[in-house]
């Protein structure tokens, strides 16, 4: 996998401004805070971001994929004025799950999400090598 920040561009933070990967395409759909009976865990954005961050990695790691393999996330989010004032939290939790390398990310305004409780979902692809 390549990562391209070209210096036309404003420095990247959280995020790769493009990624190059060969290999065995894997979507993964969108993820919000449940657990395994359904339920939205978490009362604020961080909590929630890393219940789906989690998430989206079982389902990737099922895929035989690891967080390394992920080309491009997209990450709705319910309040985007709480979602910025929490960025350097998001970003550790980040971090801790996924690793210190960035894939392409959108971050998506949006109204509400399908369970009226999300704050957040976690949407993304990987490119697997093996």
């Amino acid at each position: 996998m390549e990562r391209f920040d070209p210096p036309g561009l404003g420095r990247p933070s959280g995020f790769s401004h493009a990624v190059a990967a060969e290999g065995r395409l894997v979507f993964l759909a969108g993820q919000t805070a449940l657990d395994a009976d359904n339920r939205i865990t978490g009362t604020t954005v961080v909590e929630q971001f890393e219940r789906a961050l989690g998430n989206l990695l079982t389902a990737l790691r099922a895929a035989g994929g690891e967080p390394a393999d992920l080309c491009s996330v997209t990450i709705y989010i319910v309040d985007m004025d709480d979602y910025r004032a929490h960025a350097r939290e998001l970003g550790q939790v980040w971090k801790r799950l996924a690793g210190q390398e960035y894939p392409a990310v959108a971050g998506i305004g949006v109204s509400r999400l399908w369970d009226v409780e999300a704050l957040v979902e976690v949407q993304g692809f990987a490119v697997l090598s093996r």
